[in-house]
């Protein structure tokens, strides 16, 4: 393994920041890892796992040990008449798993197409989309805990899965490292179409016969229309969380904003659409030097050229002030900032 010095992250986040790690090694066993972990307390440096980097935003060059994960394995472990059990090492990219399982016939995440990052860190954020979350199709994880220097399966009863959240983000962040994630999916998919405008996008592809070729493409074709892609403009996807509020709090927001966009879920609380708010607050397509609100989702803060982590963080904050002043809602980002 090796391990190189002041090493440019600028192509290795969606937000195309320019900044550097003071260490950075590529990993692909659980060798490597050990004998990174043991170079960072040589060093006595801290160390920050790096997967596709689509869901962080740096603010300042880190002044540690970057571990890369690289190990892209996939196999079929089990298979019943029903389901098969999909192995994945958490290197691999998300969107060339999904489409290899629909390739292969394997239905389940397909409403999960196009997602950036990797497969290690979808259990951590527990990612969803157009009514399907990965916990929907979770089997079990293995996770090296640093501390007890061991290997640990982690079940989904034991992931503490909610929306964007898992144990992974909690009690057990910066604790250890997930090496594969087995995903149990369907071998007679059943479509899930009853989520935003993904009738709409089948009806303009004149679908005749639904597949998961079908909804995989229309999925693909909403997130190109509404998101833009970090390989042209600097992203890391949504930036907030959808905010969860008492039926009551919901309740008082609607009489004072008839157009309020809110779900129920089933604990009888409503999901606002972070979206929605923003706009409220008239940020969409709003530019502050390179570091703006995107013009079509007012969910995403872009970086147009040379943003710094700083400039696209002091965005937010605004963001976060102007929708709880307006609607006493407090934001929560989704993107882990460093």
């Amino acid at each position: 393994m090796e391990i190189f010095t002041n090493y440019p992250l600028k192509s290795l986040n969606t937000f195309g920041i320019n900044v550097d790690g003071k260490y950075f090694a590529q990993v692909a066993s659980l060798e490597e890892i050990r004998e990174g972990l043991a170079f960072a307390q040589q060093k006595k440096v801290p160390v920050m796992l790096l997967g596709g980097g689509s869901n962080i935003l740096f603010t300042k060059d880190y002044n540690g040990l970057i571990l890369k994960i690289g190990d892209r394995n996939m196999e079929q472990i089990a298979e019943t008449s029903e389901h098969v059990l999909v192995k994945v090492g958490a290197g691999m990219n998300w969107d060339d798993f999904v489409a290899i399982c629909v390739e292969k016939g394997w239905g389940g995440l397909e409403n999960l197409s196009l997602i950036p990052g990797n497969v290690g860190a979808s259990p951590i954020q527990n990612i969803g989309a157009y009514g399907v979350e990965i916990k929907d199709h979770f089997e079990s994880l293995e996770y090296y805990h640093f501390e007890q220097n061991l290997i640990q399966s982690f079940f989904a009863k034991d992931c503490s899965f909610g929306y964007r959240d898992s144990i992974f983000k909690r009690k057990l962040k910066g604790k250890g490292v997930i090496l594969s994630v087995t995903y149990k999916l369907d071998k007679k998919p059943v479509f899930n179409t009853s989520y935003g405008t993904i009738k709409e996008a089948l009806e303009k592809m004149s679908v005749g016969e639904l597949s998961l070729q079908a909804m995989r493409q229309a999925v693909i074709n909403i997130r190109r229309s509404k998101l833009p892609d970090p390989n042209e403009i600097g992203n890391a996807g949504s930036f907030f969380k959808n905010p969860e509020v008492p039926k009551s709090f919901h309740d008082h927001l609607k009489n004072q904003f008839p157009n309020l966009v809110a779900f129920k879920l089933d604990n009888g609380n409503y999901k606002l659409a972070a979206g929605w708010l923003i706009d409220q607050c008239e940020w969409k397509g709003y530019r502050e030097g390179d570091a703006g609100i995107h013009a079509k989702q007012a969910l995403v803060l872009v970086n147009y050229a040379h943003a710094s982590g700083q400039d696209i963080l002091a965005l937010s904050e605004k963001v976060m002030k102007s929708v709880k002043a307006k609607f006493g809602v407090e934001m929560e980002r989704e993107v882990n900032v460093v």
